[in-house]
């Protein structure tokens, strides 16, 4: 089953009176339970790219079916509704609250849910997730507590929380040490493993790409291959 479909894709820019074509017809599928990585280069278009498939932005023209349902013309709360209910993220950064625990970091989302758990199920979910990635020990402890690659756990378990068919991380070792990123990489092979969540590895990196079962690549706003 193709979790994305996107036909004929175009994004333009408009900076004043200038247009800036950025996205120039991309057509692609991604199967349900993949692990792909997009690779391009700084001002491909990949970043242009996963804002749309993430539902962040829209496409000047063009289609986009996310599992079964047609996002480029949707209403902005439809897409907001859609990024909760089916997608997760997790950034180069972290984006992680500086002054909460991890446990309450990977609660976040579920404020945003139309679930409505209790105090108590946000809990159970979010610490099962934490113990999933290897952070039982850490679950009260704070960003700043936490290496680097803690850090990184402490994201993907946030973008677990409302059990999203689809993952993106956009250069989730571009801030890690070598042998952590290979933890780091593994982990999200792990995840489409065993849980069947389809996984957008987005990178610049040929060595993060080689952990993914497909490679899509960019250049100039279309698809090499």
């Amino acid at each position: 089953m193709e979790l994305i479909e996107l036909n004929n894709v175009y994004k333009t820019y408009h900076l004043g009176e200038v247009d800036v074509p950025v996205l120039k017809g991309i057509t692609l599928t991604i199967g349900q339970g993949q692990l792909v990585a997009l690779m391009g280069a700084s001002g491909s278009g990949k970043s242009t790219l996963m804002n749309i498939l993430g539902c962040l932005d829209r496409p000047s023209s063009g289609d986009y079916w996310l599992d079964g349902q047609e996002m480029s013309r949707v209403a902005n709360n439809q897409r907001a509704l859609a990024r909760n209910q089916k997608i997760g993220f997790v950034f180069q950064n972290f984006n992680l609250l500086a002054r909460t625990s991890a446990l309450e970091n990977v609660m976040m989302p579920l404020s945003y849910n139309a679930e409505h758990l209790t105090d108590r199920q946000a809990r159970k979910r979010a610490s099962e997730l934490l113990e999933r990635v290897g952070l039982a020990e850490r679950m009260h402890h704070h960003p700043s507590q936490l290496s680097g690659g803690q850090q990184q756990r402490v994201a993907i378990a946030r973008s677990l929380i409302n059990d999203p068919p689809l993952v993106f991380a956009d250069e989730p070792t571009g801030n890690l040490d070598s042998h952590t990123s290979v933890e780091i990489l593994q982990m999200f092979q792990t995840l489409n493993r065993e849980q069947n969540i389809t996984i957008v590895l987005v990178t610049h990196d040929a060595n993060v790409a080689k952990y993914a079962q497909r490679v899509i690549r960019i250049s100039d706003g279309v698809i090499e291959e």
